[in-house]
């Protein structure tokens, strides 16, 4: 048997992909993240699939239905939120996995910051303003950051930051950014993007803590930070350039 981690999305049930719905359709248990998951992809799973939600449940216990499938030679769909590179905890379940001699396979997904930048319609990347993203986060109870890896670090760079998991830390996101980015930098807060309550919120480092204290966000949302997300009077890429030569543009003599 094999258990095929597949990337879930951001949430819309149309979001996953083609591989990960027909691997969802085929696998005769699957194991899911209650929690985050949208009940809806579950309509992808075959009649009769074993459904079992691991909100509730420790790797220990995820684990025991990994070798119980393994014993009666079922493969298993693991189902997780968004995409399975960053954040995912597939590693240890992989390790686990691997010591069992247990095969498996990965299926990525929309990434949650993807889908939040879909939801605002900006390109996260603007020619001469910010050419690298930095995917990051903050310390929290399940994991602490690496001592080089800190938000005042990336924000020297200027590149745009999203900045996951740290919606409870705004305070310290704010402070930590606002020296090298300076208060008027744009930020945008994207709650639950592409699911029915999805949310946006717009200010800048100097205002976004007071618009949200309004109605405050707890959970499930991306901060971006970055001067790409509101600038409009940028310098257009040479790539659509009339007179810029590449190789599949036949335009000697331009």
């Amino acid at each position: 048997m094999t258990v095929h981690f597949i990337g879930a999305g951001p949430g819309a049930a149309d979001l996953i992909t083609l591989r990960g719905a027909r691997l969802l359709a085929s696998c005769p248990v699957c194991l899911y993240a209650g929690s985050i998951v949208a009940p809806e992809l579950l309509q992808h799973c075959a009649p009769g699939t074993k459904l079992v939600d691991t909100a509730p449940m420790s790797l220990d216990e995820i684990e025991a239905q990994y070798l119980a499938a393994h014993a009666a030679g079922q493969d298993v769909a693991r189902l997780h939120s968004g995409d399975l590179s960053v954040w995912s905890a597939v590693a240890e379940q992989i390790r686990r996995l691997e010591r069992a001699g247990i095969g498996y396979t990965l299926t990525p997904g929309v990434p949650a910051f993807a889908a939040a930048a879909a939801a605002l319609g900006r390109e996260l990347t603007i020619p001469e303003v910010a050419q690298s993203l930095v995917l990051t986060r903050v310390s929290g109870r399940a994991s602490k950051m690496p001592p080089g890896e800190t938000l005042a670090g990336f924000g020297r760079t200027g590149a745009t930051l999203a900045i996951h998991l740290a919606i409870h830390a705004l305070d310290k996101v704010v402070a930590e950014l606002t020296p090298p980015y300076g208060s008027d930098c744009p930020v945008a807060i994207v709650f639950r993007a592409f699911w029915p309550d999805e949310r946006i919120v717009h200010g800048t480092l100097g205002t976004i803590a007071e618009r949200l204290a309004a109605d405050p966000i707890e959970r499930t949302a991306v901060i971006f930070v970055g001067r790409a997300l509101a600038t409009t009077d940028f310098t257009e890429s040479s790539l659509y350039d009339a007179h810029y030569q590449r190789r599949f543009r036949g335009r000697e003599g331009l």
